[in-house]
């Protein structure tokens, strides 16, 4: 069975096929509207979300198919203990396709070895949020027209942010990819993802404090909040949670067409000043989820002979 529980399941192939996709059911939803028919996505959500789970949930009701929601371990029997395993082949007798999101990084791999239906990774803990970064890879190729011969700047919680540590992963494929690493010395890339993807796959990279100092490099500027949930301590968060915030004068020096990204949600980290900056594509980003989701549910119901 099929699943993607890491980027790295896919091949660049796959994912050429995916956003051609999904630039087809932007243009074309008409086409799209009844593929699913009959089918049934489980939404399994251990974790809150807004734009994750509804964008799954809103993909496949626009596929034509419908859908089963868990939106808290409250609310399901994991609650009263019951492993991920017995959940995983519980929901396989009720769905033809799962999304999970888990704190517990590994949960949603576990639940793929034990369902009969395809599992998607729809994030576990701060390790990998694939979908999200098939969000990104849209975004960028809709703004970027390629994925080659880009600097991108990560800025904020790159310790736990399970959504840059994807996004690395993704781009350590593409051609002369320059990553510049913005963070307080407590929030610094992990050093796994810094030996096993960036130095492993020979990608030239730069580790620093100074967001004004990058902006003018960059082609893109991934923002993210600091994650209050992660951390073990409130005197850490508090202290570290105002390190970087974007207003309009940061972005004096930085280039016409950059490409401003934010996987949500948003708390003071971008200013709502900057919403209406052409170079704001954060919104543009939150959509293209929803049609990667599609394109991504359709290739896994496909491949495991369902539609």
């Amino acid at each position: 069975m099929r699943n993607v529980n890491d980027i790295l399941d896919l091949t660049t192939d796959e994912i050429d096929d995916l956003i051609e996709t999904a630039c087809d059911i932007i243009e074309n939803p008409k086409k799209y509207s009844e593929v699913c028919h009959g089918k049934k996505l489980a939404t399994l959500f251990f974790e809150p979300s807004t734009r994750t789970r509804l964008s799954f949930e809103a993909a496949m009701y626009e596929l034509g198919g419908n859908v089963l929601s868990v939106s808290s371990a409250a609310s399901s029997s994991a609650s009263k203990g019951e492993s991920v395993a017995d959940t995983a082949k519980t929901v396989s007798c009720y769905a033809d396709i799962i999304a999970m999101r888990h704190p517990k990084e590994g949960a949603p791999y576990v639940a793929s070895l034990n369902a009969s239906i395809p599992v998607i990774n729809a994030g576990d803990g701060g390790h990998n949020h694939p979908t999200q970064t098939l969000a990104d890879l849209l975004t960028i190729y809709r703004e970027k027209g390629t994925f080659d011969n880009l600097t991108i700047g990560f800025c904020g919680d790159l310790k736990f942010g399970r959504t840059v540590h994807s996004l690395i992963n993704a781009m350590s494929r593409y051609k002369n990819v320059r990553i510049i690493l913005i963070s307080p010395e407590e929030l610094k890339v992990p050093s796994y993802v810094r030996n096993d993807v960036l130095e492993k796959n020979h990608m030239e990279y730069v580790e620093t404090k100074d967001l004004l100092k990058a902006m003018p490099e960059l082609d893109i500027l991934y923002m993210t909040r600091v994650q209050q949930e992660r951390f073990f301590n409130e005197e850490d968060y508090l202290r570290l949670k105002d390190s970087y915030i974007l207003d309009p004068p940061k972005l004096a020096n930085a280039k016409k067409d950059l490409c401003i990204m934010h996987p949500f949600p948003r708390v003071n980290e971008i200013s709502v000043a900057i919403d209406d900056d052409p170079r704001a594509c954060y919104f543009k980003q939150i959509l293209n989820g929803k049609y990667m989701r599609m394109a991504l549910i359709l290739k896994l119901l496909k491949e495991a002979g369902t539609i």
